[in-house]
């Protein structure tokens, strides 16, 4: 894959009308785009199937969580949206429900690991005894027994993630920041170039892009920035 298979672009924008307009604005530089719940609940999911039958890449991140018929009914329906991947949380049962619902589709299904917003004390906070990076590795370890597609974590973790799910599985990272950008609230960021590096094969960028000056500007140097990463 190319930089330009590598780069998702999140379309994190409360309304159909600047989604359009960032997609508008990108042109054929952007294959891939990441529509999550803000787009979703604006009508973002037909805006989710037009893009897909025109062409573009549709990762649906919709982190499902739900008991193993829900779970199935709704891969089932989104595979025949066309959608290129889907993200769930990484549970054993919802991810072998899913897994066995978008069999035999081109539909790459995504175990959500830690979100990249949470840090070891947001984890205690919330029950966990894990720290971020043990909790990633062993979401890796049932996803890749459950037959997923890929892994979604944090740039920090690819590598060791990578070691455990080998070379074919997707490892889609967000958190992505070019040198000099804000954090905003996520925790554990890393540059696209050392993502690529740590073994990430996709990566989502969302505000350093959409929320840029100019958007087909900060969207062609990080293709720039990835494309040196991958030819090096």
């Amino acid at each position: 894959m190319n930089a330009r298979e590598r780069l998702i672009v999140g379309l994190d924008v409360p309304t159909l009308g600047e989604a359009e307009k960032i997609v508008s604005t990108l042109g054929d530089d952007v294959l891939f785009y990441k529509i999550g719940y803000q787009l979703v609940f604006a009508g973002g999911l037909e805006f989710a199937r037009e893009l897909a039958q025109s062409g573009k890449k549709i990762f649906l991140d919709m982190k499902l969580l739900d008991i193993d018929n829900t779970i199935a009914s709704g891969v089932e329906n989104i595979v025949k949206m066309g959608m290129s991947m889907l993200t769930l949380h990484a549970y054993p049962k919802a991810m072998k429900a899913a897994v066995e619902a978008a069999r035999g589709s081109d539909l790459c299904l995504l175990g959500v690991t830690v979100l990249t917003s949470m840090d070891e004390q947001d984890l205690i906070s919330a029950g966990y005894e894990y720290d971020p990076h043990t909790l990633v590795l062993r979401r890796a370890e049932q996803a890749l027994a459950a037959g997923m597609g890929g892994i979604v974590c944090s740039a920090e973790e690819s590598s060791a993630v990578r070691k455990i799910v080998g070379p074919n599985m997707a490892v889609v990272t967000p958190g992505i920041r070019p040198a000099g950008s804000e954090k905003g609230d996520q925790k554990r960021v890393m540059t696209p170039a050392d993502a690529l590096k740590a073994g990430s094969s996709h990566l989502v960028v969302a505000r350093p892009i959409v929320k840029a000056a100019d958007p087909r500007e900060a969207a062609r140097a990080i293709l720039s920035e990835m494309d040196a990463a991958l030819s090096a």
